[in-house]
């Protein structure tokens, strides 16, 4: 077999060094390139087209799920590995949404990431967690069962979550206009938008539904101005 090219992607440089030496143990793995945030991700998956993306959830300037669905839509034929340290039925709901094609815990063996990585490169779904009625419904482990989650979350526009994650990283809207490349009152409509939508007036309820939903961790919040 040739070697699979991956892609590595997490806002901790010590995650994606640990994972690398790990990866690169496996002499039919090789990662061709490393990003910290989901904008930047989605730019090098396609300057280098790697056969997986190994993504993590909750990252600065656009998180994995965000990211995911923008690299799909430039790339539809990607193949995307969800890593994370969440196992709530409501973020794996997310990534399948997104379109990723398996989703594993961080606290994972070795014998199950390269198990993930192939069965993601051959085109198989691979979630290491039992998701009802999911496509891989019937590949999980039963040690691995999930939380029931009360509420559904609602359904945001790829703007939207990225509008989302920016104010709950403390970016204000003149801010955000460049950094989307984007008019300011673009900006100000889809955070209107976004509100109506929450049932969510002010900008700590946002952030806290942020937090909540792990778009972001409590770490990534800054209080940018400008």
């Amino acid at each position: 077999m040739s070697n699979i090219t991956i892609l590595m992607v997490d806002d901790h440089t010590i995650v994606r060094e640990g994972l690398r030496k790990l990866i690169e143990l496996d002499r039919e793995l090789s990662v061709i390139g490393e990003a910290s945030d989901g904008r930047s991700a989605v730019e090098m998956a396609v300057k280098l087209r790697p056969n997986v993306v190994i993504m993590d959830i909750a990252m600065p300037r656009l998180n994995g799920l965000a990211a995911t669905r923008q690299l799909l839509k430039l790339q539809p034929a990607a193949k995307i590995l969800i890593l994370s340290a969440h196992a709530d039925e409501s973020y794996i709901k997310g990534a399948l949404e997104a379109g990723a094609k398996g989703y594993l815990l961080k606290q994972a063996s070795m014998e199950e990431f390269s198990h993930a990585i192939r069965s993601v490169h051959e085109g198989k779904p691979f979630f290491s967690i039992h998701v009802p009625g999911s496509p891989a419904d019937t590949n999980t482990r039963p040690s691995a069962r999930l939380r029931i989650q009360g509420a559904t979350k609602l359904q945001l526009t790829s703007r939207e979550m990225e509008i989302l994650q920016l104010v709950a990283e403390g970016m204000a809207n003149k801010a955000m206009a460049v950094e989307l490349n984007i008019a300011i009152k673009t900006v100000e409509k889809h955070r209107e938008h976004l509100m109506l939508k929450l049932g969510i007036h002010d900008t700590a309820g946002l952030t806290r539904y942020a937090i909540s939903s792990g778009i972001i961790e409590n770490s990534t919040q800054d209080t940018t101005k400008t």
